[in-house]
């Protein structure tokens, strides 16, 4: 991608009230909550700047801040995580403040916003340099007063429109518009008051084409939560991208999350359906590993959640997988890992992850990378490269997390997940597994689990090439 992924729309501050709430008030049946915490982070375009930085690209946020107390505090949130260009705001950025009850929102608080003024000769600059543009329009008025220059950046590179029902429609050339269920239900209607409230697939592809064909968009794919994504071209046969698995957790700011990561798969070069494919796995993982409460802190080792491999974002990465573990330990759950090549996954592995899973409360597979099983199992192996051995270990539903790793040896990623327990199958002593010496330093412990006999990735391999050549086949069970 020539450029930086530019990032246009309003932005917020978030609040998030942490409490408990154990007894009613005495002058009113309403309850009293008691703060155990607050704690602010990016929102709107902001959150969709900082996710779309995690996948380690270089992103510019072209928004409106003003010169208030709240903007003060997003500037301070947004430090070193993306680069800023300003237009002219008069007021305050709004700011959205939720009261969270064991984790579940009570009550929101809405205040301030201010009005954008016109954008100068460095909004034009930024735009007319960019490789790709997000327009996350929270309909506040910085995509209506930036239009004109939106529209000339849509004719020159990818741009995805993130909508919402008080924001004015996408301009003409959108490669992607992102809107949710509800949201496409809302502007399909004020199209066509016969466009229908339903909820099967059917009625969301007649809404998104419908929107396809009257915002004359390359593609319209709208967000179902759990299902997935609908992508629409305008006619009766659309796409269903399925979600990964069932996400539990806060879904505020998961549809930042997907138009964030499709948008920087388009500039990579990503088809639409991998783009919205990719925006639907990372939406997936966003929810389960702790939503945008988990975006109020930077990377811990400042780099991306998400790096590449064989140039392409890997499904899972270890930074998202040691949140994931970070959040079950949190919760007194208890964390479990495995690793390995799983080069071709057989019935022994399956059988393994299913039994390691049922051990905890999460399962994360440590992933040997192509030059580490390269390493381990000589020339010729992998059979898979990484990315297709991480995306069929994550379509298995024992399976919560992948992490990669490039070492001959999990150790590095072990200490970053802390497992409570690690499982290795096959015929291992626990004394053997060169793993127990590093789970001792947090008081984890490591387990065998056997294989089912005679599956193996070798054996399956050169049973393939004895029946490519006409050969007998082999029935060997080596690891």
């Amino acid at each position: 991608m020539n450029g930086p992924f530019v990032v246009v729309g309003d932005s917020l501050l978030d609040i998030d009230v942490d409490g408990t709430a154990t007894r009613l008030a005495p002058d009113a049946p309403v309850p009293v909550v008691d703060v155990e915490s607050e704690r602010s982070r990016p929102g709107g375009a902001a959150l969709a700047a900082v996710l779309a930085a995690r996948t380690g690209q270089e992103v510019v946020l072209l928004t409106a801040l003003g010169r208030g107390e709240a903007a003060a505090e997003l500037r301070r949130t947004l430090a070193g995580r993306v680069r800023l260009a300003e237009i002219p705001l008069e007021g305050d950025i709004p700011v959205k403040t939720r009261i969270l009850v064991d984790d579940r929102p009570l009550v929101r608080i809405d205040r301030g916003g201010g009005r954008p003024g016109a954008p100068d000769g460095a909004a034009r600059r930024v735009l007319g340099s960019a490789g790709a543009v997000l327009v996350s329009d929270y309909g506040r008025g910085v995509a209506d007063v930036l239009g004109p220059l939106l529209g000339a950046a849509a004719r020159r590179c990818p741009l995805v429109w993130d909508p919402h029902p008080r924001g004015g429609p996408p301009v003409p050339g959108a490669r992607l518009v992102t809107p949710n269920a509800a949201e496409a239900r809302a502007m399909a209607a004020a199209l066509d008051a016969g466009s229908g409230t339903g909820d099967r697939l059917a009625d969301h592809t007649r809404r998104s084409a419908l929107l396809a064909r009257h915002w004359q968009a390359a593609a319209v794919v709208v967000t179902l939560g759990a299902r997935g994504a609908l992508l629409s071209r305008g006619t009766d046969s659309p796409i269903l991208l399925p979600a990964p698995y069932r996400a539990g957790g806060d879904p505020c700011g998961a549809g930042d999350c997907f138009a964030a990561c499709a948008g920087v798969a388009l500039a990579r070069g990503a088809i639409t359906e991998e783009a919205v494919h990719s925006g639907v796995v990372a939406a997936a993982d966003f929810v389960a590993s702790g939503g945008a409460g988990a975006v109020a802190r930077p990377q811990p080792d400042g780099r991306a959640a998400t790096r590449r491999q064989n140039g392409r974002p890997a499904t899972r990465q270890p930074a998202r997988a040691a949140e994931l573990a970070a959040a079950v330990r949190a919760r007194g759950g208890t964390v479990v890992a495995t690793g390995g090549c799983f080069d071709l996954l057989h019935a022994g592995h399956v059988g393994l992850l299913e039994s390691a899973a049922r051990l905890g409360d999460c399962l994360v597979v440590c992933l040997n990378s192509d030059d580490s099983v390269r390493r381990l199992k000589g020339p010729g192996r992998p059979l898979n490269p990484v990315t297709d051995r991480a995306s069929v270990l994550t379509g298995l539903g024992c399976v919560d997390a992948v992490a990669v790793f490039e070492e001959d040896t999990p150790h590095a990623v072990l200490r970053a997940l802390r497992p409570h327990v690690w499982v290795k199958g096959g015929d291992y002593t626990v004394d053997a597994l060169p793993e127990t010496e590093v789970l001792a330093e947090w008081g984890g412990h490591a387990l065998v689990l056997p294989y089912l006999s005679g599956r193996s990735t070798t054996a399956l391999a050169e049973r393939a090439a004895a029946a490519g050549s006409g050969g007998p086949a082999s029935a060997g069970a080596s690891a």
